[in-house]
């Protein structure tokens, strides 16, 4: 999958590097955490060293300070993954977001009233990154899990995420964003995808099939702050004749889950 770490590799300290001071062991740290992250996949100090454009050395002395901190972890191929003390901050962040508190909650009720698997999604850059997630009661199992990031052009979410920007902003971002998805199906149109983008806002509903996977659709739904700007989506993953045979049912479920949500936390 293509990331976009050189792009949050280089933004931990745009500060520091436009007076052409050397960049700090703190935003050195941030870059290896910000790889790893992208990557999805422990790695090897010489990939991390390769991929953040720091000597061997320098990236090895800080991996074994983060290691020592619990910060990452090695494996017993020397590779290094994220660490244990990561997951307790995140649970501490988590707890204090009353969106995603409120959200989960939402999302708990939806997978239950439609036994489909169910996600929050909000936006990373020129990625929509998977938020929360509730697993569907029956067989059926989506490849992207929590923390997933993909292409914004690949999903239904990607697209509403955008809708609210200017024109030529979003229309921008598609130009550099989108990328040709494994199935071959997403539109890479910056153009179309900038219309659909801002037309499936106004609807509240955005629908994507077999563009990033095969044989499976998205249903999503904005959640939007008062302001207009959509700060996150939910949404429904199940197999794409599902949504032929019943899509109004979901369209409706997806569409009020997301107003529920507006309202609980007073955006409407």
């Amino acid at each position: 999958m293509d990331t976009k770490f050189p792009e949050a590799a280089n933004a931990a300290a745009p500060e520091k590097r436009s007076r052409g001071a050397r960049v700090s062991g703190i935003d050195r740290a941030l870059q290896i955490l910000d790889f790893l992250q992208a990557e999805m996949k422990p790695a090897g100090a010489y990939a991390v060293a390769k991929a953040v454009g720091a000597p061997l050395s320098t990236v090895y002395v800080i991996i074994e300070d983060l290691v020592e901190k619990r910060l990452l972890q090695r494996r017993s191929d020397g590779t290094v993954w994220l660490g244990p003390r990561l997951y307790h901050y995140g649970l501490a962040y988590a707890e204090s977001l009353d969106f995603l508190n409120v959200a989960t909650h939402e999302m708990q009720d939806l997978c239950r009233e439609v036994e489909e698997t169910i996600q929050i999604c909000g936006r990373d850059g020129d990625h929509m990154v998977v938020m929360a997630m509730a697993d569907g009661p029956g067989h059926f199992r989506v490849t992207s899990k929590v923390g997933s990031r993909v292409p914004l052009n690949w999903t239904a979410s990607g697209r509403l995420l955008l809708g609210h920007l200017p024109d030529r902003e979003r229309l921008d971002v598609f130009r550099h964003a989108s990328k040709v998805s494994p199935t071959g199906r997403a539109n890479t149109n910056p153009e179309a995808l900038s219309d659909a983008s801002a037309a499936a806002l106004r609807e509240r509903l955005s629908i994507q099939i077999n563009e990033s996977d095969f044989s499976v659709a998205c249903i999503a739904s904005p959640i939007c702050q008062p302001s207009g700007e959509c700060v996150a989506t939910i949404s429904i993953v199940l197999p794409e004749h599902r949504v032929v045979q019943d899509r109004d049912r979901y369209t409706n479920a997806v569409r009020k889950a997301a107003e529920r949500i507006e309202a609980t936390l007073g955006w409407r």
